[in-house]
């Protein structure tokens, strides 16, 4: 292949993509990533406000961005979320669930009220969102034109969902959860040139581990085989290589992007 073209396997001019949990973080840049490749970006959180404020910051750097807001545990903002994507865009290529709740609790003050809450937003919203999305994501032209390799799915799980997490067993719980609805749907939507993958993060410098303090930062570097935490712009490359045409016959995958920490 010759330059042009490998470059051209990460290009994602003229598709829309949609990511959830838009407002900062990992979402944030990963929509910074997407629109820098070409793409339209659709962001989306509780506070739309700060999601105006991400979007606003792609568009200062030449990027196209908008926000939407959504609560990803109320099923009718979820579908109302793709809806409205598509009638401002008239497509949709890409959808990205990265949208998560990470409430602490552990089995022995559990509520039935904290479950329900920590699994509407990170397994339930995820599965009708991508319900929500399919009809749409099977018309996308990367999924219609057999020169592109396809629309894409990628769910953000958790390197906490492959093991035990004392204190957040319903974030963990329910990434485990997403794995497992991500290996189905490839399967599921395979015929319609949908590919769904996962990215499993590791201890990023986002607001999710931040905010435990500097103690809690250093004993979270301290599981890496690198010995630090990520930056968030780490999730890009990742992140692009299973939007686009690079990650052509990905499917099913996950990538864990954790620095070594399940090495």
């Amino acid at each position: 292949m010759s330059a042009p073209d490998i470059h051209k396997l990460f290009d994602m001019t003229g598709r829309v993509v949609l990511v959830t949990g838009g407002s900062r973080g990992l979402g944030m840049a990963m929509g910074r990533g997407f629109a820098a490749a070409g793409a339209t970006v659709v962001l989306s959180s509780r506070k739309l406000e700060a999601c105006e404020e991400s979007a606003a910051a792609i568009r200062a750097d030449g990027g196209d961005a908008c926000a939407i807001a959504c609560h990803m545990g109320e099923t009718a903002q979820v579908r109302a979320l793709v809806d409205e994507t598509v009638a401002r865009f008239g497509r949709l290529d890409v959808l990205v669930n990265n949208a998560a709740n990470p409430l602490r609790f552990g089995i022995g003050d559990a509520t039935e009220t904290a479950w329900d809450k920590s699994h509407d937003v990170n397994l339930r919203g995820p599965l009708f969102l991508m319900q929500a999305a399919l009809p749409y994501l099977r018309e996308s032209p990367s999924a219609t034109n057999p020169a592109t390799g396809g629309a894409s799915i990628i769910n953000v799980l958790s390197v906490g969902g492959f093991y035990g997490t004392p204190g957040q067993i319903a974030y963990g719980s329910a990434k485990a959860a997403l794995w497992h609805l991500t290996r189905s749907a490839a399967k599921e939507f395979a015929p319609y040139r949908i590919r769904v993958n996962a990215i499993a993060p590791g201890p990023f410098g986002t607001h999710m581990v931040t905010s435990g303090g500097p103690e809690f930062m250093e004993r979270t570097a301290a599981i890496t085989a690198q010995k630090r935490l990520a930056d968030p712009d780490e999730i890009i490359g990742p992140a692009l290589l299973l939007a686009s045409d690079a990650g052509s016959f990905v499917t099913g995958s996950c990538i864990t992007v954790d620095g070594g920490s399940l090495a």
